[in-house]
């Protein structure tokens, strides 16, 4: 029983409130925890198509390129945890709401952005926001449906999350040819007015175990990474062993073991060091952390690769990217049915070897001046391994877990993976930079191949840490 289940009259079966939210349609259940959570993993690379558009109209440097993007990504991953725990304590469907007012707020900021340093303080808000939609969201799903159903329905949520990310790039495009680069952030605007209801109508308010925010945690681990990827950003412009570079990246070092020694033998802590005994947990993140490092730091750049060196327009380019952005809401699904039959350790391991091989033979593709006929194969194959990657991953996040800790859980992996997307940018842009790269048609020449190779061996580590994950699902605890 909830906090908010009416008090159950005498004679009345314990499982019966279970029962009547449960009379909800499913469908749209799923529907409502999706929708804003598509909104808001579109946003993560929905500029990627419009960066050289944004760049010519702001007069914005190649530095302030990446923070358009990661803005957005580190202030989603750094406040998801304290957003899950504010949703047990508060309401988890109603600080998902909140989010997605500030979400949407934040949003039309974007759009009326007249310099690159508003437009990057914008999309910090916005990532805000996000941060009280993505977790949440997986929370309230699993909640809303059947057991028998989850790993289905998490399969679709899985599928619907992959695909916003990938499809940012293809609708960024559209957008930005036929209209505008700032309407990618009107479009937001009737998105969240068609999901606040259907979330309002569709699924039930629930809350979680009631336990201290941590602000020290969340300033050390936010610190961590946001103090590491400025560094990164700005070694090759300011020089790795300049002073605004080494001591952002020696402080970030330290803060990693100070959130340790903080968070031991706290059970209240941001990111609780109790869930890394779970081994489905523990793997999941190795996982998401160097997956997301290579995958998304490779759209980054082949989404400009395909304007800059082949001259496609924004929308062109995006749509080029049909064979890998499609492939995720297809095979996602499949994948989390699959799951309970044939465990995750298969799943991931098959996704991740298909993603390691796809970047490496982009990188080949780029390096020698193939057309684009010759990407169709290699997009293809990493369209298929994350559709293999995104629903096990997410499901072996919650394995073996109790109910009570799945919002931590959740929020964690989707904070790693955000820090992943973020890491991605930076780590594959400097290694870009650092080997002469221009956004030029001549100056990705023996310099994108390095970049991509670098995603290829952060996604061959994820590979290795599958091997380690449960063979079948922990039988569920309801």
């Amino acid at each position: 029983m909830t906090v908010l289940d009416p008090p159950r009259p005498a004679g009345r079966p314990a499982d019966a409130p279970a029962r009547r939210s449960r009379r909800r349609p499913v469908g749209l259940a799923v529907l409502a925890a999706s929708l804003p959570m598509f909104m808001a993993t579109l946003d993560n690379l929905v500029m990627t198509t419009a960066l050289p558009v944004v760049r010519v109209d702001l007069g914005a440097t190649v530095s302030q390129l990446s923070w358009f993007l990661n803005a957005y990504t580190l202030t989603f991953a750094t406040f998801m945890l304290p957003a899950a725990t504010l949703g047990d304590r508060l309401g988890r469907r109603r600080v998902m709401l909140a989010g997605i007012a500030v979400f949407t707020l934040a949003s039309v900021a974007s759009a009326l952005s007249t310099s690159a340093e508003a437009l990057i303080a914008a999309r910090a808000v916005q990532g805000l926001g996000a941060a009280a939609i993505m977790p949440l969201s997986l929370t309230l799903l699993a909640s809303a449906v059947p057991v028998a159903m989850r790993g289905a329905a998490i399969g679709i949520w899985g599928g619907v999350s992959g695909l916003g990310v990938a499809l940012g790039p293809v609708v960024g495009g559209a957008v930005v040819e036929g209209v505008s680069w700032q309407a990618i952030f009107w479009l937001n605007v009737p998105v969240a007015l068609v999901a606040v209801p259907l979330l309002l109508t569709s699924v039930s308010e629930s809350r979680g175990t009631w336990q201290r925010l941590d602000p020290v945690g969340t300033l050390l681990l936010g610190g961590a990474v946001s103090l590491g990827i400025w560094g990164i950003v700005h070694g090759n412009d300011d020089g790795w062993t300049s002073a605004g570079v080494l001591v952002p990246l020696v402080v970030s070092a330290l803060l990693v073991p100070a959130y340790v020694v903080w968070a031991r033998g706290r059970s209240w802590a941001t990111l609780p060091l109790r869930l890394f005994a779970s081994r489905g947990f523990s793997v999941a993140n190795v996982v998401g952390l160097t997956f997301t490092l290579g995958m998304f730091g490779a759209v980054f750049l082949l989404s400009q690769y395909l304007q800059v060196v082949q001259g496609y327009s924004p929308l062109e380019a995006g749509l080029r990217t049909l064979p890998w952005t499609a492939a995720p809401m297809v095979v996602a699904p499949i994948a989390g049915a699959l799951s309970g039959r044939v465990g995750v350790r298969a799943l991931l391991v098959t996704g991740l070897v298909l993603q390691t091989v796809s970047l490496a033979w982009f990188a080949w593709l780029t390096e020698t001046g193939q057309d684009y006929p010759a990407f169709v194969p290699a997009l293809a194959l990493a369209g298929i391994g994350m559709g293999l990657t995104f629903a096990p991953s997410a499901t072996a996040v919650l394995d073996g877990l109790a109910d009570a800790d799945f919002a931590t859980a959740s929020s964690a992996n989707s904070t790693i993976r955000e820090f992943g997307v973020a890491l991605g940018v930076a780590v594959l842009t400097a290694v870009f930079l650092g080997n002469g790269g221009q956004l030029t048609p001549v100056g990705y020449d023996g310099a994108v191949g390095p970049a991509l190779l670098t995603g290829a061996g952060a996604v061959a580590v994820a590979v290795v840490a599958a091997l380690f994950a449960p063979g079948r699902p922990a039988p569920s605890r309801d």
